[in-house]
């Protein structure tokens, strides 16, 4: 029996990245909900056939799906500090927030995803463990700006990451309401009620 040769290394390694450049652009036009093999393939013009060689199931594409958005975030550009404590902090909830449509479209893939890590106990420790490391590279910056005052840092951190959050949801769905000047001067105002002069 006749069988296909295998494609070479380099061939299959272009492949994947044509898949993975594919698998961001559903993820940002229709989140994770929109996500399936079949608009995948759709993406590309291929056949979804195709596609099974590299996920042979719905979760296996949600997991390499997660890969590349953490690609993507770790690959943003990143606002610059002007100092450390809380002007880090700032830079560090700045590059969270929706400012521009390459962040709009980074905060929409990520609330999509919460959905289903919520009914998804792998998936779920998985966002547990992405918060976890947020909150510790906020904390070095809290640490620094209340320069050993009596204060629960991680208290503080947790506020922090709460209101970013909510923040991303709100002008998420009220983008008219919640423009870029307008969440930068919130965050403002929220940085110095909670670190006054």
């Amino acid at each position: 029996m006749y069988s296909s040769p295998m494609p070479a290394r380099g061939d299959h390694d272009a492949r994947r990245a044509d898949v993975s450049a594919a698998v961001w652009r559903v993820l940002a036009a229709r989140g994770f909900g929109g996500l399936t093999l079949r608009a995948v393939a759709a993406e590309m013009g291929v056949s979804t056939g195709l596609l099974t060689h590299y996920f042979p199931n719905k979760r296996a594409l949600v997991r390499h799906a997660v890969d590349v958005a953490e690609r993507h975030t770790d690959a943003r550009d990143r606002h610059a500090a002007a100092g450390e404590g809380r002007p880090a902090l700032r830079a560090a909830l700045l590059d969270v927030l929706p400012l521009t449509d390459e962040a709009t479209a980074m905060s929409r893939v990520w609330v999509s995803y919460w959905d289903g890590a919520l009914a998804d106990d792998e998936f779920a420790a998985d966002q547990r463990r992405r918060y976890d490391r947020w909150r510790a590279r906020l904390r070095s910056h809290v640490d620094a700006a209340l320069a050993g005052a009596g204060t629960d840092p991680e208290a503080l951190v947790a506020t922090c990451a709460a209101f970013a959050h909510g923040l991303v949801v709100q002008a998420l769905f009220d983008p008219a309401a919640f423009p870029a000047d307008r969440q930068v001067a919130l965050l403002d105002r929220f940085l110095a009620d909670l670190f006054p002069a």
